[in-house]
């Protein structure tokens, strides 16, 4: 459904005393930091005890916190498609992972239409440069989903998901133009990818300093490999934790033999590295918090901080070990609580108030809706979109409007979809061998991991949640169940 969007006297009021006197709300920075597989429960401020993330913590601190937050889909690159697009996963253009595996030499996932109307065309729209830097995982480059023709002025990082999984790769991306990192060839690891992305990132807010612009960080970490320079984070992890070193099953090793884009690498300590990857992570997040500060954009700066999905056991990561779920169910791939809810933080002094929480449930298609009120525009009259605004949650106001359901669907494992209604949760699995087959349901108001399935005993909660499943999601040419797409 399109929502219009109007800005109220208060919203107005409370916007403006998140910007340098005299400047209107329109001219508020928009930073969107998306972590990669972090877990839920992977942060201080959400309950993690073992590893360090210190900088996120002060973030939350300084800012709102939501606990019933969701993420796009269960994977990447759908995921993403429903940020930029602000459609869930039975609307959005791109559903699951598809292309771009890495070793036949193709580089990127199936591209975003076109015609998107997405984030990064949004704001452009509002008058703000743009700037992606990271993972984009929305069409190969130069394609039709390049994020320089979907809405970017500006990207560096990773076009294809799949060579992400690669921390010291044989390049990177600056818009169209290859960038090749010498010294790396995948026996080799002299350029770690993200301390350059995160260099590129810290010039770009630099460079705009004296204009709006909106920057969304799509940094890979922790995604597995499990893989950090040798420096003082992971020293200061190894021989904390009893672990077992991660021997890689295929070709995964930094060697002549192991020269595959797609592999993980082998790992001697995987959990010291794994915490030394969310710790990093933080610490890029702090030095971005304290540019911001550094350069007087601070008040008249709103920033995000959110994970795609729920956390991974690849190459040789252990959510268990670290309760990287938190107090949920299920992790990466799962419809259940703990691959879909993540974390989420905002933080803009004057605007949000400082050390608060929320419960209210929202979604990743729910940004754009936000942002575009933010920035003033009103979204065209041809763009459908299933967000509703979070603005009145971030100023504290009343009148939040609520979802009357959120929609997921995923195709690997055999095609899931899951359905929150109220408190209930609905799923069903293997959709592709049976697109009528069984839901469980789950009350998260007394069962947020999702141990009792009750729904024999709630048939006319079933029956709604089935015809939602139905009726949430239109056909697509190139995601259906079924359908073989690659798992990132």
């Amino acid at each position: 459904m399109k929502r219009v969007l109007i800005l109220t006297a208060a919203s107005i009021g409370a916007l403006s005393a998140c910007t340098q006197q005299g400047q209107p709300a329109k001219d508020l920075n928009v930073i969107y930091i998306l972590a990669d597989d972090l877990g839920y429960g992977d942060l201080g401020c959400y309950g993690q005890t073992k590893i360090h993330t210190p900088n996120i913590d002060r973030l939350a601190a300084e800012g709102l916190l939501f606990t019933q937050h969701y993420a796009g889909c269960t994977v990447s690159a759908p995921s993403r498609s429903v940020l930029m697009t602000g459609q869930h996963t039975g609307h959005t253009p791109i559903r699951g992972n598809k292309g771009g595996t890495g070793d036949d030499g193709s580089e990127g996932q199936h591209p975003i239409p076109a015609d998107t109307y997405t984030l990064g065309k949004m704001f452009q729209q509002a008058g703000y440069v743009t700037g992606t830097f990271g993972k984009w995982g929305l069409g190969s480059p130069g394609s039709e989903g390049d994020p320089t023709y979907q809405g970017f002025d500006e990207f560096f990082g990773y076009n294809c998901q799949a060579l992400a999984h690669k921390y010291y790769p044989t390049h990177l991306w600056h818009n169209r133009e290859k960038i090749m990192l010498e010294g790396n060839d995948l026996e080799h690891t002299a350029q770690y990818s993200h301390d350059i992305i995160h260099r590129q990132t810290l010039d770009f807010i630099r460079q705009n300093r004296d204009r709006k612009f909106f920057a969304f960080l799509a940094y890979t970490l922790p995604h597995a490999e499990l893989l950090v320079p040798e420096d003082s984070i992971v020293e200061g992890y190894r021989g904390r934790f009893e672990e077992k070193p991660y021997v890689a099953k295929k070709r995964g090793d930094y060697s002549p033999e192991g020269k595959s884009r797609m592999d993980y690498c082998s790992q001697p300590t995987p959990y010291a590295e794994f915490a030394a990857m969310v710790t990093r992570l933080d610490l890029y997040v702090g030095q971005v918090m304290d540019l911001v500060d550094s350069l007087g954009l601070r008040d008249r700066t709103l920033i995000v901080f959110t994970s795609d999905n729920g956390p991974h056991r690849e190459g040789g990561a252990n959510p268990d070990f670290f309760d990287s779920y938190g107090p949920l169910r299920g992790i990466k791939r799962d419809m259940y609580e703990g691959g879909i809810r993540v974390p989420m933080i905002a933080s803009c002094p004057g605007l949000i108030a400082e050390g608060t929480q929320t419960d209210h449930v929202s979604a990743f298609w729910d940004v754009m809706p936000t942002f575009a009120e933010i920035a003033g525009v009103e979204l065209p009259a041809n763009v459908e979109i299933d967000g509703i605004s979070m603005l009145p949650t971030l100023l504290g106001q009343k009148g939040q409007k609520e979802h009357d359901y959120l929609y997921w669907e995923f195709h690997e494992a055999g095609g899931k979809q899951a359905v929150r209604l109220g408190n209930w949760k609905g799923i069903r699995l293997k959709v592709a061998k049976n697109p009528e087959g069984p839901i469980e349901l789950y009350d998260l108001s007394t069962d947020i991991h999702e141990d009792h399935n009750v729904a024999a005993e709630h048939p006319e909660v079933v029956a709604q949640i089935e015809e939602i499943m139905r009726s949430a999601r239109v056909p697509s040419p190139l995601f259906n169940f079924g359908q073989a797409n690659g798992a990132m």
